[in-house]
Order: C-alpha cells, then sequence, then structure tokens
C-alpha cells in the first residue's frame, strides 16, 4: 500500500445521524385510562436517530461560522448565547451520541469546551463547571459561558460565529463584529 492510501485510511469521514423527536399519537391504555378518570392525557414524545438521506452540513474552513448570533440584552444579562432548536439540532446534535442528545433535551445541562478564536494567534479556552449548554423552556437553548462574556465584553449588538466542531468535540466561538470596534473579523 502507498503512502497515499495510507493517509487516506487514516481520514475518517464525518458520520452523522440526524436527531428528531417521535411523538405518539396511538391511543394506547394510558390515554383511555385519562378518560375513564377525566384526566387530559400529553401526547409523549421520544428523541430518536434517523438516518439522514443528506450528508451532514459541510464545515467551511474559510467561514466555519454556521451560527451566527447578534447579541441581546437578555444575552448580555443572563452571560449565555440563544441558539435556535433548530440550529441545535442540525449544527450540534447530529454530531452527539444519541445518549448524550437525550440527556440535553431531557432537561439536564451538559458541560461542554469552548474556544475562543477570536484571536487566531491566542485562543482562549473555557471549560467546566460554569460552561454548559442547557434547555429552555420553548424548545431553544442557552451556552452558558459568562466568562467568555466578561473577557469579550460582549454587549448589545455585537455579533458573534458559533459552530460546533465534531473532530474535538468542542465549540468554536469568534466575535465577528463588535458595536465599539466595528468589523473584527470573517
Amino acid at each position: 500500500m502507498g503512502e497515499r492510501e495510507c493517509s487516506l485510511l487514516l481520514v475518517k469521514p464525518l458520520l452523522s445521524l440526524k436527531k428528531t423527536f417521535f411523538y405518539n399519537f396511538f391511543p394506547s391504555k394510558e390515554e383511555e385510562a385519562c378518560k375513564l378518570n377525566n384526566t387530559p392525557f400529553v401526547v409523549t414524545r421520544e428523541l430518536i436517530e434517523i438516518r439522514d438521506i443528506y450528508p451532514p452540513p459541510k464545515i467551511d474552513l474559510e467561514n466555519p461560522w454556521q451560527i451566527k448570533i447578534k447579541i441581546t440584552s437578555y444575552e448580555v444579562e443572563a452571560g449565555a448565547l440563544l441558539i435556535p432548536y433548530i440550529e441545535t439540532f442540525e449544527y450540534i446534535l447530529r454530531y452527539w451520541t444519541l445518549d448524550m442528545a437525550k440527556i440535553l433535551v431531557n432537561g439536564c445541562g451538559v458541560f461542554v469546551q469552548v474556544w475562543d478564536v477570536t484571536t487566531d494567534n491566542a485562543p482562549k479556552k473555557y471549560e467546566g463547571e460554569h460552561v454548559y449548554l442547557w434547555k429552555l423552556c420553548n424548545d431553544d437553548y442557552a451556552l452558558s459561558c459568562i466568562e467568555l462574556f466578561n473577557n469579550n465584553r460582549l454587549d448589545v449588538g455585537d455579533e458573534i460565529g458559533l459552530f460546533w466542531d465534531p473532530r474535538s468535540s468542542n465549540f468554536m466561538f469568534k466575535l465577528l463584529y463588535n458595536q465599539r470596534m466595528r468589523l473584527i473579523h470573517l
């Protein structure tokens, strides 16, 4: 086997499966019991994994910021970045194991690591008990990292870029536009 073939064997494609909710609408014994007892029945849902007919979204290494967020006053006060449901499932959870995704969608926070690469020559890593992703009551998600907000002096109107790097299992963060200093990076 030549050198080229060996190097191709070492490169693993980024595999992912879509995560989606399965809603159980079929009448069950629980639903029938609720009718008999005059109590409301709640349709249940379960997170499942399905094979996607499309490949996972490609990460453009020149401009990898799949999630772009314009900072709001709520985010500044909370020290957390709000990530919409759709973007969480499309760009983050599809690279997680089903077990880890279930922990998150069932309401438990998941500790993560965030690399701030705003300054390319001096990236900063955030990790520990104050850096976690959690589910909000409206099915959106929040990435809490107060130290990241403080160190970058993030304020209302600033724009950040974010993506989940499946190779290192970390969030990558970059300040793209700062109200005080204008355009930072693209």
